[in-house]
């Protein structure tokens, strides 16, 4: 072969290989660009989760673990596209927008949302609005094994080791430093002329506690009643939804808050301090003012007390707190 036709053949060999590399350098810096790591998924959500722990007790360690594990540290399909940071499914009570992905099996319903900040707030009121998470609300909120454990027991995830797996990232990546204490922050905007306020979506920076002097009983929550205050005010506030509120204080739809000294603005405990074991019924008490005095979900006192829903109770009688009656 001529030596200017082999010259020929090696310069389009080489400009191939640099076309190829040029390529390929370029689709890895585009890759990097995209993809959120473990440290930046935690700067960027470590807020919410500290927001959400002091809203309604579940750590920010394991509400942030379970966020970076189902999301892929917010890289997977179902995240980008649906906002969907905790593979949290549609189920018969999901009345939002829906997607379907493969997992379990083929072409399952999944949540979508407008944004991370709704996911995050979802998977709350999935874990608090479910009976088979209610044990967990017991546990310290520094008790991240316990969460783990009991989220796997629970069913969350058919994964054998997924209280391990959130075990480990936690204490990889340190974030049970974010159970010991932390303020609740939200940033709020002005949506429009009138200066109502409306939640910024995943912005974080203005105490939301700012209005009302938070208490705790039994562990709870819980913000005296001002005489110009209204169920969407302190929702507003708490980052809440209205029928949030009224859930967690066991109240009717059309119930009047002026006619509540306090009220709770996070879920009450499956049971009564262990120093408040039983109740003696006083003139004028009902079953849904001693489920309040002691911070304790009224369908336990029901269950506790083996008393039909609805049933008045009497002066003198010995309400269980803590246990089933014998």
């Amino acid at each position: 072969m001529p030596e200017f036709q082999k010259n020929i053949i090696y310069m389009r060999s080489t400009l191939r290989l640099s076309f190829f590399f040029v390529v390929l350098s370029a689709s890895v810096i585009v890759s990097a660009q995209g993809v959120m790591t473990r440290s930046l998924y935690i700067e960027k959500y470590h807020k919410l989760a500290i927001n959400e722990m002091n809203r309604v007790g579940i750590p920010a360690s394991i509400k942030l673990a379970q966020g970076m594990l189902e999301s892929g540290n917010g890289n997977s399909v179902l995240a980008r596209k649906s906002n969907n940071h905790f593979g949290i499914k549609c189920h018969n009570d999901w009345r939002g927008k829906k997607v379907y992905h493969d997992d379990d099996h083929r072409g399952e319903c999944f949540r979508k949302y407008k944004s991370v900040y709704e996911s995050y707030i979802d998977h709350s009121s999935f874990l608090t609005g479910k009976q088979r998470y209610a044990s967990l609300f017991d546990l310290k909120p520094t008790d991240y094994k316990g969460w783990a454990k009991g989220l796997k027991k629970a069913g969350y995830a058919t994964d054998p080791r997924y209280a391990h797996r959130l075990i480990h990232l936690i204490e990889e990546n340190d974030l049970h430093r974010f159970d010991k204490g932390g303020t609740s922050v939200k940033k709020y905007k002005t949506n429009d002329s009138s200066g109502k306020k409306s939640l910024a979506n995943d912005n974080f920076s203005i105490d939301a506690f700012s209005s009302h002097q938070v208490e705790l009983n039994n562990g709870v929550k819980y913000v005296s009643v001002h005489p110009d205050d209204s169920f969407e005010k302190i929702s507003n506030e708490f980052g809440l939804k209205n029928w949030e509120l009224t859930s967690y204080n066991d109240l009717p739809d059309n119930a009047r808050l002026q006619d509540y000294k306090y009220i709770y603005v996070q879920p009450k405990r499956n049971k009564a301090h262990r120093k408040h074991r039983t109740h003696r019924v006083k003139p004028g008490e009902t079953l849904h003012y001693i489920s309040q005095k002691y911070g304790v979900k009224l369908k336990r006192l029901y269950r506790y007390n083996r008393i039909e829903k609805g049933e008045p109770v009497s002066e003198g009688q010995i309400i269980q707190l803590r246990k089933k009656k014998r």
